[in-house]
């Protein structure tokens, strides 16, 4: 039951991303996509989904592991996860929208 919050967490990070892997970017902040010209906005699209999935299946899967296994270890899957999926997500951020913000 302790983990259940985490696993909610994956799941809708796994939401998330699924518009943006079709090219509606709108469930980014208008601020992290306001440079993103319309031909750029599928392969933004794409990336920025591709982190929040890489992020959301990392989060759930450490869940449901550490609820069958309870070993600390597992994090550290998660740590990887959010990892890989924040330098996706970052790549996107200067690729396409010429910077952070």
């Amino acid at each position: 039951m302790e983990y259940l919050f985490l696993l909610m967490v994956g799941i809708a990070l796994i939401l998330t991303s699924i518009p943006n892997f079709k090219g509606n970017i709108s469930t980014v902040h208008r601020y992290n996509r306001r440079r993103v010209s319309e031909a750029d906005a599928p392969r933004y699209g794409r990336a920025m989904g591709l982190g929040t999935l890489i992020m959301g299946v990392s989060a759930a899967l450490t869940a449901i592991l550490q609820l069958l296994f309870d070993w600390e270890p597992i994090f550290y899957l998660l740590a990887a996860g959010v990892a890989v999926g924040f330098a996706i997500m970052l790549y996107a951020q200067f690729k396409y929208n010429k910077g952070l913000f």
